[in-house]
C-alpha cells in the first residue's frame, strides 16, 4: 500500500467561506489523480480529511479552526423520542442498495432538492455534469443506497465504506417531504447500518459551532471531535459561544 507520505498535496488560493460569511478559507486537497483505496480513505479520515468526489480534501484556514471533524460512536447511541419518531414515520421506507445513480430519474430529485434546499448555496444551479463529478465519482468502497416508498423515489445516501465505519459522504431527498424528515432518517440508517457490519464509527463531515448549517449534527451523540489532530469526546461546554 502507498504510504500517505507519498501522497502528493494542493492547497488552493484563499477564497470565500461557504459556511463563515466574515471568513476566508483554504483548502488542502490530495493530488486528484491519485487512486484512492479503501485503507487510504480510512487513515485519511481518521486525520481529518472528507472526500467529494475525485477531491479528497480537509480544511486549511490560517485565521479559523472551526471545521472539526465528527464521528458518532455508534455502539454507544441511543434513539431518543425525536428519533423514534423519525423512525415511525418511515415504516414504509425501504432502503436498497444500487450499483450506480446515473440515470435521469436520479439526477432530478437531485436537481430539485439543490434548487429547494441550497438555492442559495455554491451548488445552485444545479447541472448534469456538476451531478456526476460530485457523486458519480466514487472510490474504492463507495455504496449508493436508495430510499424508496411504494416504489416512488425519496432520497439517495451516498455512502464510503472505511474499514472503522462509515463515511456520510452526501444525502439528497425529496424536499417536500418535510414531515418525514428524511436527512435525519438517513442519518439514522446509516448509524444502524454501521452498527449492523460490526464497525465503530459514522463519519459525519465537519461541524461548524457558528454555522446554523451544521448544528444538526451535535444531535447524534456520542460523538467525538477531531481537535489538534486528536479524537476527543464532545461535551456541552464545546457548544457554547
Amino acid at each position: 500500500m502507498t504510504s500517505l507520505k507519498d501522497i502528493r498535496l494542493f492547497t488552493t488560493q484563499p477564497h470565500k467561506c461557504s459556511y463563515l460569511p466574515d471568513q476566508e478559507a483554504q483548502t488542502l486537497f490530495i493530488d486528484p489523480e491519485f487512486q484512492v483505496q479503501q485503507s487510504h480513505n480510512s487513515r485519511l479520515s481518521e486525520i481529518g480529511f472528507r472526500r467529494s468526489g475525485s477531491h479528497v480534501y480537509r480544511p486549511n484556514c490560517k485565521n479559523c479552526q472551526q471545521c472539526l471533524s465528527c464521528r458518532v460512536l455508534v455502539q454507544q447511541f441511543e434513539l431518543n423520542r425525536r428519533f423514534d419518531r423519525v423512525l415511525k414515520r418511515n415504516s414504509d421506507v425501504e432502503v436498497a442498495e444500487v450499483d450506480s445513480i446515473i440515470d435521469d430519474e436520479y439526477f432530478l430529485l437531485y436537481k430539485h432538492y439543490i434548487a429547494v434546499r441550497h438555492g442559495d448555496g455554491d451548488m445552485y444551479p444545479p447541472s448534469r455534469e456538476q451531478f456526476e463529478a460530485f457523486l458519480l465519482k466514487r472510490c474504492d468502497g463507495t455504496q449508493y443506497f436508495t430510499l424508496r416508498a411504494k416504489g416512488r423515489l425519496l432520497g439517495v445516501l451516498v455512502t464510503d465504506r472505511l474499514e472503522n465505519g462509515l463515511s456520510a459522504v452526501y444525502t439528497f431527498f425529496d424536499p417536500l417531504e418535510d414531515k418525514r424528515s428524511l436527512g435525519t432518517f438517513g442519518v439514522l440508517w446509516q448509524i444502524h447500518e454501521t452498527r449492523r457490519l460490526g464497525l465503530t464509527y459514522l463519519y459525519l463531515g465537519y461541524w461548524i459551532r457558528d454555522s446554523r448549517k451544521m448544528r444538526y449534527k451535535i444531535h447524534y451523540r456520542p460523538m467525538e471531535l477531531l481537535v489538534r489532530q486528536r479524537w476527543v469526546l464532545m461535551t456541552d461546554a464545546m457548544l457554547a459561544p
